[in-house]
């Protein structure tokens, strides 16, 4: 999976947990930049893409990106320690 797939499954999964059509993100894309994206839905999203990709994040982790590029960093080191 490359960064724009991830990036892409990452917009997905968001999208169900907002319960959007769609959401728009880049990588420097913040949790600020997105209507309704909170805590709360933060951890939705995290568990949405554990169960999508099939990775498990550390607690530490569950908070460390400041964007989605860093996101995207984490899930591909995930995707390769898989």
């Amino acid at each position: 999976m490359n960064r724009k797939d991830i990036l892409e499954k990452i917009a997905s999964c968001l999208a169900d947990v907002l319960d959007e059509d769609s959401v728009t993100l880049d990588e420097k894309t913040t949790a600020d930049d997105v209507e309704g994206w909170d805590s709360i839905s933060h951890v939705k999203l995290i568990i949405a893409l554990e169960t999508a990709l099939g990775i498990r994040f550390e607690s530490n982790e569950i908070t460390a990106p400041e964007n989605v590029g860093q996101m995207v960093d984490l899930v591909e080191s995930k995707l390769a320690r898989a």
